[in-house]
């Protein structure tokens, strides 16, 4: 990446504001998944108790936030692209850290369910507004690696909460820990507002990065505020639309299995309490964090060496398929220590978050930056629909095995979902899109 900065203008002229940006969208991705990781710690030793939970209740919640999700997907993405980044941004987040709280004055099954539903449709923000932001302030060659960076904001939140939400329920209970989580987000909207602008308005960018960020031959630089908005129904006009869309809708059930039911997973095989599970999940999402990194970094090396832009993402996302594979074996493995199975599964989630930089950066690939948010918003919407279906899948499966008294068995069909996804997916894009050719909207 150093060479390609050198050929296009030295490094001490481009600049590196965009990195501060992405340095904003990176904390508000962690505050994301922390946020939404809380009720799956808790759900065993307080919730689960309290109410009375089956797995069905929990699947039930779990896709509330789902269908909310998905609703939230279609219409954040679409509103962002309409009132900007900035505000469809902050508007996000605001209402998603108060629904955070919401959770802590839930009386009941149907109170989880409604708060979680706010939190899906509020939540359901952040990914539009973050894949626009990138493909604003990002040259191609740098957008996976930027995407990589921010996504691993997941991670990072994912390892955050069992690092903190046990402590918090043990010292003040565990509706503070729905409170100051949520709160912390409206901490970010003030550094928000005090930093972000678009390129074009931004008065701290200088002119070369501003090029810089331009660079691409085959975008058109415009003023983003003068351009025309698009209807998301046009979009689906588009090969490359459904390419993404079900490349999404056949993979992101997998990362929300993952995030949902891991600690209950890890509970039920091999009876870890929540005091036990901090260090294997920390574990399971530092490694995430590694791998969506490495990810993005990826397609973009083989660009720098000359790859075309299709090959490049291709390569990558073929190769993060075959890592995901080995979760099936899971389970067999884990008999001779618990923490092989962790570790196998930390390949895999770690596989999902790489092929995930890489298929969200598709989106700017092939369209203009005016539609990326509306193209990542519908993506989104397949992603939580595929999510609903693995969690009433989830709900079934392991409760019909739990009755059988064989609830590992219902782990391993799991698995063997969450394996077999990606190379499907990979197949189908290929299909859909042989050459990622870009849209002429």
């Amino acid at each position: 990446m150093q060479a390609e900065l050198n050929q296009n203008s030295p490094v001490a002229k481009v600049g590196k504001y965009r990195w501060t940006i992405l340095a904003l969208v990176f904390f508000a991705t962690t505050i994301n998944y922390l946020d939404r990781q809380v009720i799956s710690l808790l759900k065993d030793d307080y919730l689960e108790p309290a109410f009375n939970w089956t797995e069905t209740d929990y699947a039930n919640i779990v896709v509330a936030f789902q269908v909310m999700y998905g609703v939230g997907m279609l219409f954040m993405g679409w509103l962002i692209d309409k009132l900007g980044t900035k505000i469809g941004y902050a508007l996000s987040l605001t209402v998603w850290s108060l629904a955070a709280v919401a959770h802590a004055f839930a009386r009941g099954t149907l109170g989880f369910m409604v708060a979680r539903g706010f939190l899906g449709l509020s939540e359901a923000g952040n990914f539009p507004a973050a894949i626009k932001t990138v493909a604003e302030w990002f040259p191609k060659k740098e957008r996976a690696l930027a995407t990589g960076l921010f996504n691993s904001g997941s991670n990072v939140g994912a390892i955050l909460a069992p690092l903190t939400v046990p402590l918090i329920a043990v010292l003040w209970g565990w509706q503070w820990a729905f409170i100051i989580t949520g709160a912390i987000g409206l901490i970010w909207l003030v550094f928000w507002f005090m930093i972000y602008e678009i390129p074009s308005k931004h008065k701290k960018l200088s002119k070369e990065e501003y090029e810089y960020i331009h660079s691409d031959k085959d975008e058109q630089v415009s003023v983003e505020k003068n351009e025309e908005k698009v209807g998301w129904l046009s979009l689906l006009t588009y090969k490359q639309t459904w390419a993404f869309v079900i490349g999404k809708f056949l993979t992101d059930p997998v990362w929300w299995f993952y995030l949902f039911w891991l600690p209950s997973f890890l509970n039920k095989q091999y009876g870890m309490t929540k005091t036990d599970l901090a260090l294997p999940i920390a574990l399971v999402y530092t490694m995430t964090t590694f791998g969506s990194i490495f990810g993005g970094w990826l397609s973009g090396y083989f660009i720098g060496k000359g790859w075309t832009v299709n090959k490049a993402r291709k390569t990558a996302m073929l190769i993060f398929a075959l890592f995901a594979l080995p979760v099936v074996s899971a389970q067999a493995l884990g008999v001779y220590s618990p923490w092989i199975a962790i570790v196998i599964v930390g390949i895999a989630a770690s596989a999902h978050q790489a092929w995930s930089a890489n298929i969200f950066t598709t989106t700017s690939d092939m369209f203009p930056k005016k539609a990326v948010a509306s193209v990542t918003g519908i993506g989104g919407m397949a992603g939580a629909v595929g999510g609903i279906l693995i969690a009433t899948l989830a709900g079934w499966v392991l409760d019909h095995f739990k009755a059988l008294g064989t609830i590992e068995t219902g782990y391993y069909v799991m698995f063997l979902v969450c394996g077999s996804a990606y190379l499907i997916a990979w197949f189908i894009f290929n299909l859909l899109a042989p050459k990622m050719e870009r849209v002429e909207i």
